[in-house]
């Protein structure tokens, strides 16, 4: 079966993935486009082979010609279009954020309580990655014993200036929000973010670095440095330690250069290149996943939600100098762990 997908939002990742699902993955087939860019949709319409152009989001949720939608919009836009493909009981890829609020994140969990099984998965990569799959493998075979401590590093390069402080928790530590609550199966319930002496590559608007603290439902520390103006690359680090054991991310496969008396490793840029055999495992296990009618396996509306609400309590903690405490609704039934969680 081939799933024909309808994209609702033609940006720079709506254009990444379009890409993907056209030229790198079998079984899907992109048929509508939709932006509130009418050349930028004809442009991924065309990148796409030939897709439909179509005038808004309802109208891609409703064509005949799609089975199942891809949100890549603009964040405050995604409750909407999510909403309306559960109404339509389309399965629908939505990258993150879920929605910008908790309430609309909450009210997309009921609205798939209310249809009665999962359609919604949320566009969070770092679990189809094989380095953070085979640590999640060890962690749930008891290999180090109960985890105590998990520390993460997100770095990159340099970012653009509308990128402002509040980011460093809703942009980019959100990925180690969601990996951290995966690979412990446990959940966040404080978050206290501390700032160090300030890099001078900064935007003056702009606190970096970022240090968040996190304490778990079980008692598990985790701290998240985020440092994104360090120069020198886009660096992802994680490790977690428990009691007779440690198990740490492996840094990307990269030839060792031996010259000028010196050993060297490249080291990624940027993110498409750390993480894009991750997009095409995500997407190449979803588009599996809907052809057989299961809707969808991976990251679910109550981990978009749960992000929402962690990530809301750490831009608290910055800007009010505290810990925040973190207060989740009861998780549903079939959000509980599974496959894709």
């Amino acid at each position: 079966m081939t799933v024909r997908i309808g994209v609702i939002g033609a940006g720079m990742i709506g254009q990444y993935h379009i890409g993907r699902l056209t030229g790198a993955l079998a079984g899907a087939e992109v048929t509508a486009v939709t932006d509130i860019d009418p050349a930028r949709a004809a442009e991924a319409a065309a990148l796409a082979g030939g897709a439909q152009v179509l005038p808004d989001g309802p109208a891609v949720v409703s064509s005949p010609a799609v089975d199942a939608v891809l949100v890549t919009s603009w964040g405050p836009t995604h409750a909407e279009h999510v909403l309306g493909a559960i109404a339509a009981g389309k399965p629908v890829f939505c990258e993150k954020p879920l929605a910008t609020t908790a309430e609309d994140c909450l009210r997309i969990v009921e609205a798939e309580i209310a249809h009665g099984s999962r359609l919604v998965q949320v566009g969070f990569m770092r679990r189809y990655d094989e380095g953070y799959r085979e640590m999640k493998r060890i962690l749930d075979a008891d290999g180090i014993g109960e985890p105590l401590m998990v520390h993460c590093a997100h770095r990159n390069p340099t970012v653009p200036e509308a990128y402002h402080s509040r980011m460093a928790a809703q942009d980019t530590a959100v990925h180690e929000i969601d990996t951290v609550r995966w690979l412990l199966d446990d959940e966040i319930t404080s978050v206290q973010v501390l700032t160090p002496r300030a890099t001078r590559h900064r935007f003056p608007h702009l606190t970096d670095p970022q240090i968040m603290l996190f304490e778990t439902a079980r008692g598990v520390r985790v701290d998240v440095e985020v440092f994104v103006n360090c120069q020198y690359g886009y660096d992802i680090q994680c490790e977690a330690v428990g009691e007779r054991g440690l198990v740490r991310l492996p840094d990307p496969a990269r030839a060792g250069v031996r010259t000028a008396e010196r050993h060297s490793t490249g080291v990624p840029q940027d993110w498409k290149e750390r993480f894009g055999a991750a997009f095409d495992t995500e997407f190449a296990e979803w588009v599996a996943s809907v052809a057989r009618g299961e809707g969808a396996t991976g990251p679910s509306a109550w981990d978009g939600y749960a992000a929402t609400v962690i990530t809301d309590a750490a831009v608290e903690a910055l800007e009010e100098g505290r810990t925040v405490a973190v207060h989740l609704k009861d998780r549903p039934p079939f959000s509980t762990p599974g496959a894709g969680r």
